[in-house]
């Protein structure tokens, strides 16, 4: 099944344009571990998910681009088509000359209702090139305007014109401080319109990502293009192929479906958060060797203590012994920091994934007590390596990992409107103060839902 990608805004359209790339570079990687039949079947998979063909030969991508100012598109075209190996649709792309000012209203209630129909023509073009279509996957910032109020325009399109097909937003979390005074007006009103609209949010934090591209890339100077690529080296760890249970001896066909099954088995639980390891400068690569011993171990205690990469670990983070009470500063008898999780899976890729142990990650201490471990746990393998990685394992989590981030913006939010701070720039464009106030409740419903697990 083939995934249309909707890339949306400045941020948007950036990281798309390098979540393709990586996976472009992917495929055309030698890997001599595998047989020529295993990277032909891998090959097939990931351009039957991603791309199409034209008469040209060269893979296109699945994608609609869409952005309320033209520069960010014209230079995304142009860079993909510049590289030889893939490239857009000439004709799958939106823009305006006048941007949304950062304003989530702006997007929202003028951009998006003035061009819907030309952006879901787009769409639906899209959707018909597929033999089967397995779902959309929108690439969107939180703290602008286009990304997040269009965004969150179109995936409400989506879901209204394509009600059975799924729908994954792979959202930008906004750096703590210095990007948009507005930014967590933006952020609350996009996720809690998300939440209606889509199956999951996948979310990548800036903070996050930025720690990783100092600290286990090296960079000095990094800039967005450092930030994004790291992004899309994760997202494709996650989205190229692989075997599943069901899948036997083929690839899956339908990596959003079983994305959804996997790990969102409750509509009240959303959140997906993704871990990948190692990440390391390419040039580091050769003298370095990995156990799979090693990565899981570390894999698992990222997961219980969330940690969001492998340096910095808290180590003394231990899950809940069951039967045994653990006083904390919580109502709940669970340890202080431990992250309780709904779901995880697992994907390793590269040598010899079958043999490795992962019983560690089916401790019932692990989950909520309403699932059980053998329904809350999942692998995915592949001996095909990724991205010059001889191993390398991923982890996709449905848990409470994003429970302090979202308190912090709800908190902030909440203080600047109780002042009534920024609130005419919203209203001018047709948001009123009870939006607002069901965006609130929204978002402190999913807070009490992940705390009480």
């Amino acid at each position: 099944m083939s995934i249309v990608t909707v890339q949306l805004g400045q941020c948007g359209n950036q990281i798309g344009h390098e979540v393709f790339n990586a996976l472009c570079g992917d495929i055309r990687g030698t890997h001599g571990l595998c047989s020529k039949k295993e990277n032909e079947s891998y090959h097939n998979a990931c351009k039957e998910r991603f791309f199409s063909e034209e008469e040209s030969e060269v893979p296109v991508a699945r994608a609609v681009l869409v952005d309320m100012e033209p520069k960010v598109i014209s230079q995304t075209l142009s860079r993909a088509a510049q590289s030889g190996y893939w490239k857009y649709n000439d004709r799958s792309h939106f823009c305006q000359k006048q941007g949304s000012g950062n304003n989530w209203a702006n997007g929202y209630s003028v951009h998006g209702p003035r061009h819907k129909e030309i952006i879901m023509n787009l769409v639906q073009k899209e959707a018909e090139k597929c033999d089967r279509l397995g779902g959309f996957f929108t690439i969107m910032s939180m703290a602008g305007g286009t990304g997040s109020g269009l965004g969150a325009f179109v995936t409400q399109c989506l879901r209204d014109a394509f009600p059975t097909s799924f729908i994954l937003n792979h959202v930008i979390w906004p750096y703590g401080t210095g990007e948009v005074i507005v930014q967590n007006y933006n952020s609350v009103l996009t996720l809690s319109h998300l939440y209606r609209s889509s199956d999951a949010l996948l979310v990548h934090e800036n903070d996050v990502i930025h720690k990783i591209c100092a600290q286990l890339m090296n960079i000095k100077q990094i800039s967005f293009r450092d930030v994004n690529q790291v992004i899309a080296h994760q997202l494709g760890s996650v989205f190229q192929p692989t075997y599943t249970a069901e899948s036997g001896l083929h690839y899956s066909r339908n990596p959003l479906g079983d994305l959804m099954e996997t790990l969102v088995p409750h509509p009240e639980f959303k959140m997906l958060g993704l871990r990948n390891i190692p990440q390391m400068p390419e040039n580091s690569l050769a003298y370095t060797t990995f156990s799979w011993l090693g990565l899981i171990k570390h894999l698992r205690q990222m997961l219980i203590a969330n940690a969001k990469m492998e340096e910095g670990i808290d180590w003394q983070v231990k899950p809940r012994r069951l039967g045994c009470s653990i006083p904390s500063s919580h109502s709940t008898n669970k340890p202080l920091h431990f992250n309780t999780s709904i779901a995880n899976l697992v994907i390793l890729r590269g040598k010899d994934p079958h043999s490795v142990d992962l019983g560690s990650f089916q401790d019932p201490s692990l989950y909520t007590s309403w699932l059980k471990p053998q329904d809350a746990f999942n692998v995915w393998k592949t001996p095909r390596a990724f991205n010059k990685y001889e191993k390398s394992a991923s982890l996709v989590s449905n848990s409470q990992f994003l429970l302090k981030p979202l308190d912090n913006v709800v908190g902030k939010a909440w203080n600047m409107f109780a002042s009534k701070a920024y609130i005419h720039q919203y209203t001018k464009f047709g948001i009123e103060e009870e939006d607002f106030l069901d965006s609130f409740t929204a978002l402190e419903q999913v807070i009490s839902s992940y705390s009480t697990l």
